[in-house]
């Protein structure tokens, strides 16, 4: 299995549930210390998120020849 299809099966989906999840320990008023990391844990996903979004899927990779090589479209 590459990265690309780990980064598409896992890396990519857990990062957009840990914006999820900070949001929702924001909003939960029982847990003060989730409440008090729920934006520290929002932003590390947003920081994934960002990430992971910027390596090309396995599919896209295969069909064009310049993807990860660094060439601008």
């Amino acid at each position: 299995m590459s990265f690309r299809a780990i980064n598409q099966k896992y890396l990519e989906p857990g990062s957009q549930v840990l914006m999820v999840l900070g949001i929702i320990a924001l909003c939960q008023p029982w847990n003060y210390f989730l409440h008090s990391y729920g934006v520290t844990i929002t932003l590390l996903g947003l920081v994934a998120f960002n990430i992971t979004s910027k390596i090309p899927r396995e599919a896209e990779a295969e069909t064009d020849p310049t993807a990860g090589s660094g060439a601008q479209h």
